[in-house]
């Protein structure tokens, strides 16, 4: 009889999401996801007021028991694109599926844009995403906790500001997968 060993099912859940993932980040993914945001909610006031953001088009994460996530965008400052970035991020704890989602970051000021560009940035699990999608939310860190939900992709319903320079949105693309985990991500960032 053949053992499966408990990281098969997992590295297949989580190649497959990074796949989705991968070569991602070209400038009509930008652009429409940059759209996609400006179109959602309280997200697109933050186009108006932030210094600069990273946009992340589609960033794929699976998991069971221990989870990754991996995606590569781009960072705009001023209007203008600056560079390329890269996430990847680790989890521990209850979880099982795999799903993709876009990611955007808006840095309030030119401290939080130089410290995100600086290297290699890491956001812990106290900071918390604002799911901007067709669904029910609900995220709980060391900056308290919270819920959100909408009725769609272009009428949704968010709250929150930002936290330490950064706010951080989401919109769902597609997966399923049931999570209660605590995760960080960390960021790579390269000048054009």
């Amino acid at each position: 009889m053949k053992r499966t060993s408990f990281l098969t099912p997992f590295l297949a859940v989580l190649s497959l999401c990074l796949g989705l993932a991968a070569g991602s980040a070209r400038a009509s993914d930008d652009s429409e996801t940059v759209q996609l945001f400006k179109k959602a909610g309280e997200s697109a006031d933050y186009f108006k007021k932030s210094y600069g953001y990273a946009v992340f088009p589609t960033i794929g994460k699976g998991g069971l028991g221990i989870g990754g996530a991996y995606g590569t965008g781009s960072v705009y400052a001023g209007g203008k694109h600056v560079g390329k970035t890269s996430v990847t991020q680790l989890s521990i704890g209850f979880q099982a599926g795999g799903q993709a989602y876009s990611e955007i970051i808006f840095f309030e000021d030119k401290r939080a844009f130089e410290e995100f560009t600086s290297g290699n940035f890491e956001m812990t699990a106290g900071v918390g995403a604002i799911a901007i999608t067709a669904s029910a939310s609900a995220s709980a860190g060391t900056t308290g906790a919270g819920a959100a939900a909408s009725g769609g992709k272009n009428d949704a319903a968010t709250a929150g500001g930002y936290y330490k320079g950064l706010a951080v949105f989401t919109v769902a693309k597609g997966g399923l997968m049931y999570e209660a985990s605590v995760a960080g991500q960390k960021f790579s960032y390269k000048p054009l």
